[in-house]
């Protein structure tokens, strides 16, 4: 299984570059975007992270279906604005799914038939026996990191800026595949600033 993201959805460009202008106006502008408008928006979202200019940003928000390595998981749950609106579960689809297929290819091979072996132990089990709920947790405890999981998630453009900027030159190739993803958002690489 490859890491993917799906589904993208972009919500609020135009409202948020238009409300990046709010600071300096006694009165909400609601007309349409301007080329200033734009103009100022790609000025105050290339300053730096922390500096409260690109804030405005926080208003363009993304909503994406991400499949990716538990490995992976554990370094994007960093991120506070970077929301699961719902993912798959391990304790619910575990058995149903084709666990070899669902782990990235690097996996080791020896680890997948040790929990094959743990799946069929389970299942051979009966359900009255005690014993069936300690070999569930060692099955769920063996799980590789390799494993894949899908989640909903949502997050805005301020966010993804800072997840570009801390991962463009990670080691793990998801992270490249990642902010490559970003660069293809509408005006993005214009409004953040990014670029490898």
């Amino acid at each position: 299984m490859n890491f993917n993201i799906k589904n993208t959805f972009v919500y609020g460009l135009d409202h948020a570059i238009k409300a990046s202008g709010n600071p300096m106006r006694t009165v909400i502008d609601t007309s349409e975007v301007t080329e200033k408008d734009i103009s100022r928006a790609i000025k105050l979202g290339a300053t730096k992270q922390g500096e409260g200019h690109d804030n405005y940003l926080k208003g363009i928000l993304v909503q994406l279906d991400v499949t990716a390595p538990l490995y992976w998981w554990k370094q994007a749950q960093r991120y506070h604005w970077f929301d699961y609106i719902s993912s798959q579960s391990t304790m619910h689809c575990l058995l149903k799914f084709d666990i070899k297929s669902q782990c990235v290819d690097e996996t080791n091979s020896e680890i997948l038939d040790i929990l094959k072996k743990l799946v069929d132990e389970y299942l051979a089990i009966p359900d009255t026996d005690e014993t069936k709920k300690e070999k569930w947790r060692e099955l769920v405890a063996s799980l590789p990191c390799g494993f894949c999981l899908g989640a909903s998630m949502t997050t805005n453009y301020q966010q993804l800026k800072t997840m570009f900027n801390q991962r463009k030159y990670h080691k793990l190739k998801e992270w490249h595949v990642f902010c490559d993803w970003c660069l293809t958002l509408p005006r993005f690489s214009e409004l953040t600033g990014c670029k490898y």
